[in-house]
Order: C-alpha cells, then structure tokens, then sequence
C-alpha cells in the first residue's frame, strides 16, 4: 500500500465523491472517467476485493429498492455513479485501520458539532463493516458459497437483523465511549504537510475539471 496518511486518504476520498455526485446527469463519459479512477483508488490503497463485492452487494439492494421506481434510464445512471462513489468511500473504509476514523477526520476544516456527528457515523459503519463480515461467515457455514448466495441470504433475511444488531452495537459503543471521558474532542493533531496538501489540490483540481466538462458538452 502507499504510504498515505489517514486524513488524506480521507480527503482525497471525499473529493471524488463530491465531484462524482455533482456530475450532469447522463453525462456517461465524464462518469467512466470517475469510474477509472475509483478503480485507481482502489488499486492503491490494495482493497480486498471479495470483501469490497460482498459489502458492494448490500449496499445496492438498498439503491435499487430507491432509484429503480425512477424509471430505467435514470436509474441506471444514478445506480452506476453511487457504485462509483461506494467504491471509493468502501475502498477508505476496509483499509482504515480499527477505530482509526476519528484520527482522519480530524484533518477535516469542519466545525466541531458536525465532526462528532461524523465521527459517531463513522464508528457506526465501522461496526456495520464488522456485522456485515459475520453473517458473510454464518451464510457460509449454511452453505451459502459464492456472491449469488450470499446476495439472496442478506437480501431474504437478514437486512433487519443487520440494522437491529449495528443499532444495538452502536449503542454500546457509544455508552463505552462516553464512559471513557468522550466529549465531542478528540485529543489528536492530523495535518497535512505541504506535499499532501499539493497532492489534495491536484486531485480537487482534476475532479473539478471533470464536473465541470460535463456541464460544458
């Protein structure tokens, strides 16, 4: 893996994304131009890639029960631009060291009161992450072997269960959090030094310009 620093890859992360969601709609080059470089972005930070599809997999029968009712043309380009945008945030994720995330979002220029309410989301998908690995096991020691069986197990049957289990996860974790003097303030310094920062502009630069260009054609 490069040696990229959490609240970079955090950054550079956000950036594509934002471009990506900004895109004109039906402007299908400009969204494989994101596509190669999700991709990219995948590649360097060396995802696993049964973990990336099987995670992929549920998150979008969450957005096809939303973009589907849309009509099949817009649906098909709103499905593809979130597949983009999941596999970037998904690739930060998987790679994030545990209970890292606060560390990258320090780095951020937000305010205080929406830091926390990120860093709260944060640790609630880092636990999402964590259930979504043990009911791929459970499905597998039921047989279920492969992308399609695994598909029809969250799909059929445990999308409840998962929120319920994450819901209930989060909770304790939060309580345990407060318990150990959490108050919104994490005690930790991420800057980023002039080569990252020169490294973020190039990247926020390109991604500009390929929103931008989608307006222009």
């Amino acid at each position: 893996m490069f040696n990229i620093s959490l609240p970079l890859r955090l950054q550079i992360s956000l950036v594509i994304v934002i471009g990506a969601a900004f895109l004109k709609h039906y402007a299908w080059y400009n969204l494989l131009v994101y596509g190669a470089i999700a991709l990219m972005w995948m590649v360097i930070l060396q995802v696993s890639i049964r973990k990336l599809s099987g995670l992929l997999g549920a998150e979008l029968i969450f957005l096809s029960l939303v973009a589907l009712p849309l009509g099949w043309e817009k649906a098909s380009f709103l499905m593809v631009r979130s597949l983009i945008c999941l596999i970037v945030m998904n690739s930060f994720l998987l790679t994030l060291p545990p209970h890292s995330f606060g560390i990258a979002l320090k780095g951020l220029p937000l305010p205080a009161p929406l830091k926390e309410n990120l860093l709260l989301a944060g640790q609630y998908l880092e636990i999402l992450l964590s259930e979504i690995t043990r009911m791929q096991r459970s499905a597998q020691l039921r047989g279920l072997n492969g992308a399609g069986g695994w598909l029809r197990y969250a799909s059929a049957a445990m999308i409840g269960a998962l929120y319920i289990r994450t819901l209930e996860r989060a909770e304790r974790v939060y309580g345990a959090m407060v318990t150990r003097g959490y108050n919104g303030q994490l005690p930790i310094d991420a800057t980023l030094n002039p080569k990252e920062r020169f490294t973020l502009i190039t990247v926020a630069i390109t991604t500009t310009c390929i929103t931008a260009s989608s307006y222009l054609t």
